[in-house]
């Protein structure tokens, strides 16, 4: 089993470490409040052939391994069509429940065939410091959630454009089987500014309340392992593709 090592962020008193051991991981799709708006986000991955599963009723839930997680600042791909998302992650351990950022990495081309299986292989990244939702909860009305991708602002919206997390827990209550003490929950993500998916090598996220200036932040590379090969022999992600494609 996995266990990462997080700093709970206290207003009084220096961080303190929390070391938890998830049983699985839960990737949320269209977790808005107003189902509305997450429309945009909807049509800009429609625009790299991204189909999402409409007969299944918002949010749809995706259980994810926790292999699939990293607190790691460098991430590997076979691809440069990979990018992230921001996201708020929360970490519920026994009775308690934490908030923090992440970034839902994602192989576009993979997602084409399947979301599930793209959001498997490519790592979800977690960033190291979280929150205490009981203390946070009366700032989620201001709380602002962005991301950057190689220095350039790709998404910027409130965290509470997103169903809050005790909404979150309830609906997973409803309709996961079983869930075990420990778990990750990604909440979803919003329309970039630009409404197109980009990709690119440096990423960051944030979590962050404006009126106190306390934040949680996340920074990545990410690395085309592939490129590493020389062209002529690159296997190819898909049969039958040329060299030069690759």
């Amino acid at each position: 089993m996995t266990t990462f090592s997080l700093l709970v962020g206290q207003a009084a008193d220096a961080d303190r470490p929390l070391a938890v051991s998830p049983a699985r991981v839960y990737n949320l799709g269209s977790a808005t409040v107003d189902a509305t708006s997450a429309v945009a986000h909807q049509e800009e991955v429609a625009d790299v052939g991204v189909r999402i599963a409409f007969d299944i009723p918002a949010p749809r839930i995706y259980p994810m391994a926790t292999s699939s997680v990293t607190t790691d600042p460098t991430i590997g791909v076979h691809s440069d069509r990979t990018s992230g998302e921001v996201e708020i992650v929360l970490v519920v351990d026994g009775g308690e429940l934490y908030v923090g950022v992440g970034s839902d990495h994602t192989d576009r081309d993979l997602e084409r065939a399947s979301i599930i299986w793209s959001k498997q292989y490519c790592p979800s990244v977690l960033g190291r410091r979280v929150w205490r939702w009981v203390d946070v909860e009366p700032a989620w009305p201001r709380l602002m959630l962005e991301s950057t991708v190689d220095g350039e602002l790709y998404q910027s919206s409130l965290a509470s454009v997103f169903l809050s997390p005790p909404e979150v827990l309830t609906i997973l209550g409803e309709r996961v089987t079983e869930l075990p003490a420990t778990y990750l929950v990604y909440c979803g993500t919003y329309t970039s500014l630009a409404r197109k998916i980009a990709f690119g090598r440096s990423w960051s996220a944030t979590l962050r309340d404006p009126d106190t200036g306390d934040r949680l932040d996340l920074d990545y590379e990410v690395v085309d392992l592939l490129a590493e090969i020389e062209l002529a022999y690159r296997v190819p992600l898909r049969p039958g593709e040329p060299a030069e494609a690759r």
